[in-house]
């Protein structure tokens, strides 16, 4: 029975580790997608008549 209980713990520890790598690299992912959303959004600025706006604060 005990070597039974070993392997099995093993992979569950490897499948757990896995789940959490994956989670993690999702998540900074996703945050650096939102940093360059955020900070390009500042720079771009609606023209009109081939002139940049300025931005109204």
């Amino acid at each position: 029975m005990r070597t039974k209980a070993i392997p099995i713990a093993i992979a569950a520890t490897f499948a757990l580790a896995a789940a959490c790598v994956w989670f993690l690299i999702s998540e900074k992912q996703l945050a650096q997608e939102r940093r360059e959303a955020f900070f390009s959004a500042t720079k771009k600025f609606p023209t009109s008549g081939g002139q940049k706006m300025k931005p109204a604060w």
